[in-house]
Formats: structure tokens, C-alpha cells, sequence
């Protein structure tokens, strides 16, 4: 009987895994599918589930690969990737590493463009409170832009005619590439580092989303907001918006139109200041007519004609102004206060007076009142008091023979002793 040969795990996973890497249907995979269960590591990996009604597969988009997707994943939306289907190995799973990954129905970078919109609008990017107002008459102008391109001379031209007061410097920018944003970025740093300029005009001419694509790269954005020196942002035509013009202090339709709103028309200016010329000499003129007509009237009034009358007024008024002065010296007030003090004292007194005298009658009726009822008074009539133990004795039924008891007469006491006592009606 032929031995049975048993394979470990490892050999089977192995095997299963040679076939599939080596399965020609298996290599650049296209497949479609809602995305689920993502996960994005800190090393920068993607891991998600894609799935559609019926089955789903797992998936892993390494960091070299993830680094290019433009838009942000997110559960529930449905994606398109590419890939190769291969088996990891210590889980004996099969699953397919993706190279490649976009949003269905939409382009990866408007997908991105919507996301980063709505991210940098709410942090607050795009408020008009960040905005700083493009200064009238400027005397130097930054122009960020490729230096051969034909929005670089349109700039230059237009300026120079509209106001060629102001200079130009040119700072050469690459505006278009996986390098721009870079370039973009360290030469808006560099006008803010020299302080040579009063206004950016940023910007380039028309193309595609792609060519257009750095002037809605974030770092791009971040750079236009730090930036101390106001910015116009001028991308593409007319109707083309980039994450730049919203963040920007202005947005011009395009690199011409943005060095039309950069300076004033010296055309218009100089019709403005010919108009103020023609009004400050009407207005100097009306003034003129003004102040003669007013020194005619000073000139027939009264008081040219009659000076005296100007002093009089015044002599009349000074009287008044001396009359009130007297009724407020201090000194006639003074005495006012002293009469009023002395009469003040002198009633006074006499309620003092009266006062008294009222005192010592009702003292006098008082004393006479204490007299009549003083019971020495009664007792110096031959009167006398009679106590035994200190109490007042007022009937015989108080006493008892052999009593002793106390006689108070008007100078003294004297000592008896009860040898009889009767009752009689009195």
C-alpha cells in the first residue's frame, strides 16, 4: 500500500500562491465595487473591503501607490481600481493590491477640488474678514507666472498702459507640472520675505483641470493665506474657479483682467483730476463771491455806520453785570449773615427766658404739693406715728398688751410698753 504524503500548511499556502501569481486573468485586475471597512495607517497604507451585493474581496493600496490618490476615500463610496490578486500568505487569504484607485462617476480631480474646498471653507479660508483690500495706487507690482508665457505680457502691457507710474517685477514660476506647487509656494515666501511689492497678481493662462491642478493644491492655498501682501489670483478664463481664487484677497477672471484691477486707468485719472481742477476753481470762485458779498453787508451794517452804538450796548450791559456783582459781594453778604445771627440769638434768649420762668413755677407748685403730703410737716402738729416691728400701727387689734412699740414724733422716737388697750368708736 503506496504511503500518503501529508503538506503542511506553508506548502499548500505557497502552492496556491505560485498559481495565482503565475494566472495571467489575475495580473491588472479591474474591478468595481462600494468600498467598506477603510482604514488608512500611519505608514501611509490603505486597507478596505470592496464589495457589491453579492460578494467582496480585501484589499491593500500600499503607501507608494496611495500617495497618488487625489480624492479621500470613504466608506460607501463606489470605486474603480486596478490591481493584481495574489495570497497572503499567513492568513491563507487571497486578496488584491491595488495600484490604482478612482471615484466612479466622477474625476479623481474634482473629487479632490470638492473635498478640499469644502475642508479649507471650513476652516475658514475663504472668509471676507481674512481679505485685505488691493491698494489704489500701487508702485510695485509682483507677477507670479511663467516668465515665457503670453500671460506674463499681457500683464506687463496692460499695466504699462493703464498706469505706468507703477514697476513690475517678474517673478519667474512654474505654473504648471508636479513641480509647481512647489515653485508657487517658495515664490510667494520670497515676496513676502523681500517686501518690495504692493500687491501679487498669481495666476496663469487657460487649459485643462490638469494644467490648472497646482493652483488647488493645499500648500498652494495655505501660502495665499499667510501671505501679508494682498493677492490677485488670475487661473484659466472666465469660468474657471481653482481653490486659489477663493482664497485669494481678489479673484480676476484672468491674468489680464487681474492687471486691469490691479492699477487705476491713468485715462480716467486724468479726467478725474480735470474735474476736480474744474470744480475747485468753481467752488474757489463761488467762495470768492461768497466772502465779497459778506464784507459788503459787514461794511453798510450799523455798527461801521454807528460804532458808538457797539459800546454802548456794552457800557449797559456792564452796568448789569456790576448791579448783580454788588447783590453777590461777599462782604454785603457777610453782614446780611450777622443781622440775620443777631436776631437769631436774640430769640433765643427770650424763649430761653420764658422758658425758665415756665421751670421754676411748676418747681414752686411741685414743692408746695411735697409739703402738704410730708409727714413730718403733719407730725409737727403734734401728730405722731406708731410702728411695732416696723410695721405702722392702725388698730388696736394690731396689739396685744406687753407690746413693745415704737412712737415716732416730729424730733425723735420714744419706747413704749402696752399695759391696757380699748376699742371706741370715734
Amino acid at each position: 500500500m503506496e504511503e500518503k504524503k501529508y503538506l503542511t500548511v506553508t506548502a499548500l499556502t505557497k502552492y496556491i500562491k505560485y498559481k495565482f501569481d503565475n494566472d495571467a486573468h489575475l495580473k491588472n485586475v479591474l474591478l468595481k465595487g462600494e468600498l467598506s471597512n477603510f482604514k488608512h495607517h500611519s505608514r501611509g497604507h490603505f486597507y478596505f473591503t470592496l464589495k457589491d451585493d453579492k460578494a467582496s474581496i480585501s484589499a491593500i493600496m500600499f503607501a507608494s501607490s496611495a500617495n497618488k490618490v487625489k480624492f479621500i476615500p470613504i466608506d460607501g463610496m463606489t470605486i474603480l481600481i486596478e490591481g493584481d490578486i495574489s495570497v497572503f500568505e499567513s492568513r491563507g487569504s487571497y486578496q488584491i493590491y491595488v495600484t490604482k484607485m478612482s471615484e466612479d462617476g466622477l474625476g479623481n480631480l474634482y473629487l479632490a477640488y470638492e473635498q478640499l474646498k469644502k475642508k479649507l471653507s471650513e476652516e475658514g479660508l475663504f472668509d471676507d474678514s481674512h481679505k485685505v483690500p488691493i491698494p489704489r495706487f500701487p508702485k510695485t507690482i509682483a507677477v507670479l507666472t511663467s516668465p515665457t508665457g503670453a500671460a506674463v505680457q499681457d500683464v506687463i502691457n496692460i499695466v504699462n498702459r493703464r498706469y505706468p507710474l507703477a514697476s513690475i517685477i517678474v517673478y519667474p514660476t512654474l505654473v504648471q507640472g508636479e513641480y509647481a506647487k512647489d515653485s508657487i509656494v517658495k515664490q510667494l515666501e520670497l515676496v513676502n520675505k523681500q517686501k518690495l511689492v504692493d500687491v501679487i497678481i498669481l495666476g496663469r493662462g487657460g487649459g485643462s483641470i490638469e494644467d490648472l491642478w497646482p493652483f488647488n493644491e493645499e500648500i498652494v492655498a495655505y501660502a495665499i493665506y499667510n501671505s501679508s501682501i494682498p493677492i490677485i489670483s488670475s487661473v484659466g478664463h472666465e469660468v474657471d474657479f481653482t481653490i486659489s481664487d477663493f482664497v485669494a484677497d481678489l479673484r480676476a477672471p484672468t491674468p489680464s483682467g487681474a492687471a486691469e484691477l490691479s492699477v487705476p486707468n491713468q485715462i480716467e485719472l486724468l479726467n478725474y483730476l480735470d474735474r476736480l481742477n474744474k470744480q475747485s476753481k468753481f467752488s474757489l470762485n463761488q467762495l470768492l463771491k461768497h466772502k465779497i458779498e459778506s464784507l459788503r453787508r459787514v461794511e453798510s451794517s450799523y455798527i461801521f455806520r454807528e460804532p458808538l452804538r457797539l459800546t454802548e450796548n456794552k457800557s449797559q450791559k456792564l452796568d448789569h453785570l456790576v448791579d448783580k456783582l454788588e447783590l453777590l459781594n461777599p462782604i454785603n453778604r457777610l453782614r446780611q449773615s450777622e443781622i440775620d445771627l443777631k436776631n437769631t440769638l436774640r430769640r433765643l434768649n427770650d424763649y430761653y427766658e420764658r422758658y425758665l420762668m415756665r421751670k421754676q413755677n411748676n418747681f414752686v407748685l411741685t414743692i408746695n404739693k411735697l409739703e402738704l403730703l410730708n409727714p413730718l410737716s403733719i407730725m409737727s402738729k403734734g401728730y405722731s406715728v406708731v410702728k411695732k416691728n416696723d410695721t405702722v400701727i392702725k388698730s388696736v387689734s394690731q396689739v396685744k398688751e406687753n407690746d413693745k412699740l415704737d412712737i415716732l414724733v416730729s424730733d425723735g422716737v420714744i419706747k413704749a410698753l402696752v399695759t391696757n388697750k380699748r376699742k371706741e368708736d370715734l
